[in-house]
């Protein structure tokens, strides 16, 4: 239980510091998860999805990180918060 527990305020603490966008985004896979009861990758509305936002990152239509700048953005966010 306290492994579910903890999973859990992991999940809240990740999800309070995304921005109104990724929340949706977020919310959108969670609610797929949930209202199906299936593998997401069995539900053609979600995979026709995600190749839409696969061919907007490749045709350069929208920007996408790497990693490594997921991660300086995310520290870059955390350290000033832990300033105010």
């Amino acid at each position: 239980m306290n492994k579910v527990v903890s999973l859990d305020k992991k999940i809240a603490n990740y999800v309070e510091q995304l921005n109104l966008k990724q929340k949706k985004v977020v919310l959108s896979v969670a609610k797929a998860f949930v209202e199906e009861g299936t593998d997401i990758w069995e539900d053609q509305g979600f995979i026709k999805e995600m190749d839409s936002r696969m061919n907007d990152l490749e045709s350069g239509k929208v920007k996408g990180y790497s990693w490594d700048e997921v991660k300086n953005i995310t520290r870059q966010s955390l350290s000033e918060i832990k300033r105010k």
